[in-house]
């Protein structure tokens, strides 16, 4: 869920093809959740094969990753590494909700309610460590980078936006801001729409570019004041205050300055000042230049239709998609000649 900015950030449209050329450092984990919530049946179900293993997460990831690299966008996935204790309470609260909407879901598909049978599968989607691995061997197999970062995905993902090594994160949430990332781009893993609740109907959504240099200058406030303002509103490491919300806590900052001055002055719990170096200096592995490989046709194909009964000639149309990857400018391997290689090898072999 992450810190609630919507209000306060600046945000324009982009699409795929202004992307072109650029690394993105995408928060795997969130990713992950995205492609398990929304890609179901109209029961709520996730895609599953034929051993009832749970496929939603490496149909989205497939898919789209390609989607990617057919535009000229180098996706790199960051990975959560061990969570920090300050994030605990928010953990065993999402767990909560999980099977607070597993029950309800189930109790929607014994009654036949689709419509709640599919509401409730979203809110119960449970991303396993064995699903994480499964992502990271896919994208192995497509020669796709993924990174495991120290602690918070995010943060990692950030560190490398501010390195030179990503041009942007790629997230649903807005924590990426205030890790520090100069650019967040929002909904790259959704399908271009969203269903609207007890609706039968869907609206369009586009992705969305959040540059923090300009929401900084467009609000006249730093970084470090953003960081104050998330706290006040609640993080994923702590509530936040009742009562505050984005623009509540953005006048009390433009009037007292800092959040010790906000707390002085309202008398506020002090604690969440212990919680501004989570953001401001985040646990992260030192970062390194990421390395797209070849891909291994054979591997995603035994992976996917073999293993995981997805549709063989459907997985083979789209790695042709990518056969003509353009090649970066950076110096990296390129993916355009082993693309074309390996696909009319494995066509002779079959």
């Amino acid at each position: 869920m992450g810190v609630d900015l919507r209000d306060l950030v600046q945000k324009q449209t982009v699409t795929l093809q202004q992307l072109s050329g650029k690394v993105i450092a995408i928060d795997g984990y969130n990713a992950l959740y995205q492609f398990l919530s929304t890609i179901r049946g109209n029961d709520g179900r996730p895609l599953m094969d034929s051993r009832q293993r749970v496929t939603s997460h490496l149909s989205g990831l497939f898919y789209r990753t390609v989607n990617f690299l057919e535009k000229g966008v180098w996706p790199v996935y960051v990975f959560d590494g061990p969570a920090i204790k300050e994030k605990k309470k928010t953990i065993e609260q999402r767990m909560e909700v999980r099977l607070a909407a597993e029950r309800l879901y189930r109790e929607a598909v014994e009654t036949g309610n689709e419509e709640e049978a599919r509401k409730y599968g979203e809110r119960a989607a449970l991303l396993t460590p064995q699903m994480v691995d499964e992502a990271k061997a896919l994208l192995e197999a497509m020669g796709v980078p993924w990174i495991q970062a120290a602690a918070e995905g995010e943060a990692q993902a950030a560190a490398m936006v501010r390195a030179g090594e990503a041009w942007a994160v790629g997230s649903q949430d807005y924590d990426s801001l205030l890790f520090g990332a100069e650019k967040l781009v929002r909904n790259m893993t959704v399908s271009g729409r969203r269903k609207v609740p007890n609706e039968n109907r869907y609206v369009p959504v586009d992705m969305e570019l959040i540059d923090l240099g300009e929401t900084l200058r467009s609000l006249g406030i730093t970084r470090e004041q953003l960081v104050d303002i998330g706290l006040m509103i609640g993080t994923d490491y702590n509530e936040g205050y009742e009562g505050i919300g984005p623009k509540k806590a953005l006048s009390l900052i433009k009037q007292y300055g800092s959040l010790e001055e906000v707390i002085k002055a309202r008398g506020l719990d002090p604690s969440p000042l212990s919680l501004r170096e989570l953001f401001l200096n985040p646990k992260v592995n030192p970062v390194e230049r990421p390395k797209w490989g070849e891909v291994s046709v054979e591997k995603v194909v035994s992976f996917l239709c073999d293993q995981h009964d997805f549709s063989r000639e459907r997985v083979m149309e789209n790695l042709a998609r990518i056969r003509k990857k353009p090649e970066r400018s950076s110096g990296q391997t390129s993916l355009t000649s082993f693309f074309g290689r390996e696909l009319v090898l494995f066509h002779s072999a079959v």
